[in-house]
């Protein structure tokens, strides 16, 4: 591919901790190699490329772009447009009626002077990036459309790292240590940290991982009870991994004997398939999500893992030594990281 004249940016879809920083990074990078090279950047993602609005990256945005990557967010703003969704486009009045979206996005990337368009999101974004590097190839329009992934999932593969990823799992880990440090305030505190994941466990390892590098930092007084087994991971439950419920259960309960506090670092998909076969072994009905794709996943209740291991008898009587203060099978204290 030639050098481009011109370049055009977006952000879209939800939100991760390296949309700022990703713009800020492109513009950076495009400065270094040809000042020459025009930038601009779609104002609302998709949404500012149908309706041709933009912001032009002039000299003062280039030499001040550093500062992009002290901040979250989009400078350049969000939106979820989905260029293959004629009937939202119609809806939200970014395209009149028998209007085809992506004809209008590859027109206005034509009339912009566009050579490479760069979109910054996860998969709906990509995909609709995907889709309409597909529509301007099969139309010859001479136009190259860039994807850059998005996820705190960390789950693209080749790529070894995606978009925002160490972020949250840094930000999960000290969200996390504000939280422990409530487990000396009641006994036999059973402290549940729920991260993103429905496939993927990394981000629950990394997070859990980032926590155990702050504790290496911390000191302790073991003698006035102040010890790291209270606030360290007692567990980290992740999709990939089979988990035998009754074992953990008599494992986190011997471990609340010994230290009054189970601290659980759980991916939100973890232990599906084992509850859905419980629940298909006892002739229970599955209930289904639809997905925006043909397929469906299981609708389990939230930290359907950790309920199961609740009412587990190892872990009823855990809890049955509670003072009262807590019901037999109470709802564990639970944090999300989203």
């Amino acid at each position: 591919m030639s050098k481009p004249k011109k370049v055009a940016l977006l952000t879209a879809g939800g939100l991760a901790p390296c949309l700022s920083s990703a713009v800020g990074g492109l513009i950076e990078r495009y400065t270094e190699i040809d000042p020459t090279i025009e930038i601009i950047a779609y104002r609302g993602g998709y949404k500012g490329l149908l309706l041709g609005d933009s912001y032009k990256i002039t000299p003062e945005i280039r030499e001040k772009a550093p500062l992009l990557h002290r901040f979250g967010g989009s400078p350049i703003g969000n939106s979820r447009v989905k260029l293959t969704n004629v009937k939202d486009c119609v809806k939200r009045g970014l395209v009149a009626e028998g209007q085809d979206p992506q004809k209008i996005a590859a027109d206005q990337l034509v009339k912009d002077g566009v050579d490479v368009l760069h979109t910054i999101g996860g998969d709906d974004t990509n995909t609709a990036a995907a889709d309409l590097a597909a529509f301007l190839a099969k139309n010859n329009y001479g136009l190259t459309v860039i994807g850059l992934p998005k996820t705190v999932d960390n789950d693209v593969f080749p790529i070894r790292q995606s978009l925002g990823a160490w972020t949250a799992a840094e930000q999960g880990a000290r969200y996390f240590r504000n939280v422990v440090a409530e487990s000396g305030s009641n006994p036999r505190m059973l402290i549940v940290h729920e991260v993103m994941g429905r496939n993927c466990g990394w981000l629950t390892a990394a997070t859990a991982l980032e926590y155990r590098k702050l504790l290496d930092r911390e000191e302790w007084v073991p003698q006035i009870g102040l010890s790291r087994e209270a606030y360290d991971v007692a567990a980290v439950f992740v999709p990939e991994m089979e988990v035998n419920i009754a074992d953990e259960a008599k494992r986190l309960r011997s471990l609340m004997d010994q230290h009054d506090a189970v601290n659980i670092f759980i991916s939100e998909g973890a232990g599906v398939d084992a509850i859905v076969a419980e629940m298909q072994a006892k002739g229970q009905e599955i209930p289904a999500i639809p997905l925006v794709t043909s397929s469906s996943i299981p609708s389990i209740p939230e930290s359907g893992l950790v309920s199961s291991l609740l009412k587990c008898s190892a872990l009823k009587k855990c809890w049955s030594k509670s003072q009262g203060i807590l019901p037999a099978q109470p709802p564990p204290t639970r944090t999300t990281f989203a």
